[in-house]
This record gives structure tokens, C-alpha cells and sequence, in this order.
């Protein structure tokens, strides 16, 4: 049987029961469009969420943690080598705490074809004098260029100019809460003492505020050269090696690696922050989990009201397989229906479900905790309407599937007897 006159058979039945197919087209539309918002808000809020964390942190860290020796004297004792020696409370004597040739550390780093950028860090605990009262704090030297460009820093600076930190001397980017406890505005010059006991003397040149309150009020920043001066160390003093990779899944293995070829400690991004890729997993697996029912749920409209208009055609049917349409036929021209209002449904539902994404990016969000965000995220990502449009021609089929093969079976000598 030609194609265009099965189209056409299918065309005048929707026609015919026109209120009941708009319906089905509706129940689509409706769920390609919720799917698709519905995805796009939460992998949006997900990106947000991680962003937090995860765009602040290497994907590898290099460091040495201050530990006690793990060969003690009592296990080298040869009188005692048959022994179970236990130790308890040991205390580490002379752990080295800044990496020992960090300059040739970063230099075969940036060489691996694998690796995106390699920042250095320094760690140093401070007390900001105000008057008679000392509050705490960490300033974290950087290397202000390479810290922008791996980890966005200036996006987090909400007050000032991140660069300053390079070109005005013995200045620092307060974190906004550790602004609020002492008081400081931009330009005023504030007194910090060091764990060595050095006084130093800061001008503060911007706020820095990372949405996390327990990070902001202990973190700030200053240039890399700033803390060595400030500590008292020289210019190869350096704490950590924060390293970012083109690919971040790459990290465990590198670190692994690295580590026993340094010879010092590396942790990766998914063992760090192993929480964060649990929840972003469990959010989205929620998000498709509830889209797809909705499309499901849509599916088994269509299935309803083409079962309802098999019984209303069926003398229509047995017309049709009497004047020589086959089984096959019947079946082609339920399954058109049911793909053709699922096509039309799922454009205009990704259609407007990309219009929602839309409206929902220019909800304003303004909150304190997050001074850089000011509407909604969303994500349109291409796989969400992919996903989408691929579901939406999927459940319609199946839907119409099973009514047509009931028609298809139908014997049009009963029905014109029992008409």
C-alpha cells in the first residue's frame, strides 16, 4: 500500500477525532517540556553547587603533610626485631612542610601534554591585630596570573581588582567575612602577625567571597612573594602545587603516580571531593528519573485514546480491511498517528521547554552567601533535547504499537455482521 495514502487515512482519523488528538499532543508537549526545564534547571543548580568547590580546587595538590617518621628507633633496634613494637602518641620531630625543588616539581609538570596549568601556593597562619584583640586567619600566597586563568579567581572577587595583588606591594584580597570581623575598607592598611611572630603591615585592595561563610571568614589572598617576605622565607619557599589537567578524570592515576616520582604527598579531585560528585550524581539521576515518567505517564494517554478510537473506527476498520487493506496496513496507519502526534508534540515541547529555560535564566537570585549570581542557572545543554526528542518519538510509538496490532487483528466480516 503506498505511504501517502496511509498518511492520508491517518490524517482524516486524527481529523475526525480532532479534540482527542490535541489532547494526546497536549499530554506531550506538556512532559518534552518539563523534562527538558526540568534538566536544564537541575544540572544548572548542579554546575552551580560543584562550582563552588570544585572550581576552586586542583585537580591535583602536591604537598607534604606533617607526619612522624614511620621508622622508629625501637623498629630498627636489632634486639628487638622479633618483636611486636607498639608506639603510641609519636610525635613528628623534623617534618619538612614546603616542597623541596618546587621549581623543577612545576617545570616537569607543565611539560606533560596532560596537564592544563601548575600554580604554586603558599599556606600561612596569621593573626589580624585590632587593637588589643587578635583574630585568625590563613593568608594564601598565589601566583595571582596563573590563578586566575586555572581557577577563576577574580570571579570571586566581588569588591576591587584581583590584579592589584600583582602590582601594588604588600597588599591583600580579604575574604569578605574576615573583612566583616575586623572592620577593614578597601584602602585601609591592617597589621597581621605571622605564626614566626612577624608583624607585616597589608593594604587591603578588595573583598573576595567564595559563597562558602566558613571559608570567608578565615581565607584571604596575597601575592606569592607577599607571604614569603611576611614569613620570612625565600623566593623558593613554596607549600603547595595546585595542578589542573585538560581532563580532571585523569587525576587519580596521575597523582598515584607523581607521588612515588616526587616522593611527596598528592590528592586528586574525585577522592577529595568524592561527596560532591555523589550528590551531583544522585540530583541528576532524580531529574531524568522524574522526567521520564512524566514522558511515560504521556505515553499511556496516547495509549488510552487510541484504544478509544480503535473501538469508535472499528466499522471504519473493517471497511478498510474489506476493500483490501491488509493487517499490516492497519497497523501502519495506527502507528502513523501515533508517531505523527509525537513528533508535532515533542518540537513544540523542546521548542518550549527551551523557552522556559529561558524565563527561568531571567528569574533574578540574589543572595549574600553567592554576590556573583544573580538569576537562576540553567543548563541547555543539547543531550537534554536530544534526550527528549528521542523519548518523546519512542513512547509514542509503543503507545500506538499495541492498539494497532488490536486493530490490525480486527475480522471485518464480525463487525459489518454485528452492525
Amino acid at each position: 500500500m503506498k505511504f501517502s495514502l496511509i498518511l492520508e487515512i491517518a490524517r482524516a482519523l486524527m481529523l475526525a477525532r480532532l479534540k482527542q488528538t490535541l489532547i494526546a499532543a497536549t499530554g506531550v508537549v506538556f512532559s518534552i517540556t518539563m523534562f527538558v526545564a526540568l534538566l536544564g534547571f537541575m544540572n544548572g543548580l548542579n554546575q552551580l553547587l560543584d562550582g563552588l568547590i570544585l572550581n576552586r580546587t586542583p585537580h591535583i595538590r602536591f604537598y607534604n603533610e606533617v607526619k612522624p617518621t614511620e621508622n622508629q628507633p625501637v623498629d630498627i633496634f636489632q634486639g628487638l626485631a622479633d618483636s611486636y613494637n607498639i608506639i603510641r602518641s609519636v610525635k613528628p620531630s623534623a617534618s619538612r612542610v614546603s616542597i623541596h625543588n618546587s621549581a623543577a616539581i612545576m617545570e616537569t609538570l607543565k611539560q606533560d601534554e596532560r596537564v592544563l596549568g601548575v600554580s604554586p601556593k603558599i599556606s600561612a597562619q596569621v593573626f589580624y591585630n585590632i587593637g588589643t584583640i587578635d583574630v585568625s586567619g590563613v593568608i594564601n600566597g598565589i601566583d595571582v596570573e596563573e590563578e586566575n586563568r586555572l581557577f577563576a579567581f577574580q570571579d570571586y572577587v566581588t569588591t576591587g581588582n584581583f590584579i592589584d595583588l600583582k602590582n601594588v606591594s604588600n597588599s591583600i584580597i580579604l575574604g569578605k567575612g574576615a573583612a566583616d570581623r575586623i572592620m577593614a575598607e578597601i584602602g585601609d592598611v591592617i597589621q597581621a602577625t605571622t605564626s614566626q611572630g612577624n608583624r607585616v603591615q597589608l593594604k587591603v585592595v578588595g573583598y573576595y567571597q567564595s559563597g562558602l561563610g566558613e571559608l570567608d571568614n578565615v581565607q584571604s589572598y596575597a601575592s606569592i612573594s607577599t607571604v614569603q617576605k611576611m614569613i620570612g622565607e625565600p623566593s623558593n619557599y613554596v607549600t603547595d602545587i595546585q595542578v589542573k589537567l585538560h581532563d580532571f578524570n585523569l587525576a587519580p592515576a596521575m597523582a598515584r603516580d607523581y607521588r612515588k616520582i616526587f616522593g611527596i604527598d598528592a590528592d586528586d579531585i574525585q577522592t577529595v571531593n568524592a561527596q560532591f560528585e555523589t550528590g551531583t550524581s544522585i540530583r541528576t539521576l532524580i531529574s531524568y528519573a522524574v522526567g521520564i515518567t512524566l514522558l511515560i505517564v504521556s505515553g499511556f494517554g496516547i495509549y488510552n485514546i487510541l484504544n478509544m478510537m480503535i473501538y469508535e473506527k472499528m466499522d471504519t476498520i473493517a471497511i478498510l480491511k474489506a476493500i483490501g487493506f491488509s493487517g499490516k496496513d492497519v497497523n501502519r496507519i495506527f502507528i502513523t498517528i501515533a508517531i505523527t502526534i509525537g513528533v508535532a508534540g515533542g518540537t513544540i515541547g523542546l521548542i518550549l521547554g527551551f523557552l522556559a529555560g529561558l524565563g527561568i535564566d531571567q528569574i533574578p537570585f540574589e543572595t549574600a552567601a553567592l554576590p556573583t549570581i544573580k538569576t537562576f542557572p540553567v543548563d541547555f545543554n543539547p543531550k537534554y533535547y536530544i534526550i527528549a526528542g528521542i523519548f518523546s518519538i519512542v513512547t509514542t510509538y509503543f503507545a500506538g504499537y499495541f492498539p494497532a496490532r488490536k486493530a490490525s487483528g480486527v475480522d471485518p466480516v464480525d463487525i459489518i455482521r454485528g452492525k
